[in-house]
């Protein structure tokens, strides 16, 4: 079972039930990381901000006006 790289918490998965482009929680400190490759496992930490999630606000905003 891996740790987190933010808090040293161990991820509840094991390396065989992910694939490249999963993304996991830690039950600890909350971080996401996006898995990025299985053997041997590598993370990469998600970013809370999805660019995606600003083009979706930025056409609510001009709906209201």
């Amino acid at each position: 079972m891996p740790n987190c790289p933010e808090c040293e918490t161990p991820l509840d998965f094991t390396e065989d039930e992910v694939d490249e482009g999963d993304i996991v929680a830690c039950d600890e400190c909350g971080a996401e990381f996006e898995i990025v490759a299985t053997e041997p496992l590598e993370l990469a930490h998600v970013d809370g901000d999805d660019p995606t999630d600003d083009d979706e606000n930025f056409l609510d905003e001009e709906e209201e006006e």
